[in-house]
């Protein structure tokens, strides 16, 4: 706690330290979210920015976790949507079915990105629903509902790429 009470207060070494031990779990996120490496080592870079920046904002030592989490969450959908708004003047060859392997991963992009998100902090990072709770600032009820409602749509959208 004496780490995060350091860093809260200004001292740059400290974060440096909490971002060190953080450091694969954000980059999984990142990795999770964005599917590049590039684009994930790039996401953490501007989450060690935007943390120097803030760091002073957070209020409660105990989540400075979280708080890094979240950052890390909402780079990877602003990259994202700066991806969707790039468009491609090539052509792109297009494969077959027959030709692509089954993934979940695309079946996962599939779905919105709210349902994406909490697919990926359950069953990729093992995140508690409290834990999603508290990061998503909802009831754990919510989360419990939520998660419920989008296994049920994953589970239709896989048998649809079954058939």
């Amino acid at each position: 706690m004496d780490l995060e009470k350091q860093a809260i207060a200004g001292e740059e070494q400290a974060l440096l330290e909490l971002l060190t031990r953080h450091e694969e779990m954000l980059y999984r996120i990142a990795f999770a979210y964005l599917k590049n490496e590039h684009d994930a080592v790039e996401a953490v870079q501007e989450l060690t920015y935007r943390a120097l920046k803030k760091i002073h904002t957070v209020k409660e030592p105990a989540y400075i976790a979280t708080w890094l989490v979240r950052i890390i969450i909402n780079i990877c959908l602003d990259v994202k949507k700066k991806q969707k708004k790039f468009v491609y003047n090539h052509d792109m060859e297009v494969a077959s079915v027959d030709q692509q392997p089954f993934e979940i991963v695309d079946i996962i992009a599939s779905l919105p990105t709210e349902q994406q998100e909490l697919i990926y902090l359950k069953y990729f990072h093992d995140m508690k629903n409290a834990d999603i709770a508290q990061l998503k600032k909802i009831p754990e009820g919510t989360v419990k509902s939520r998660l419920h409602t989008t296994l049920k749509r994953l589970r239709v959208l896989m048998e649809k790429e079954e058939l």
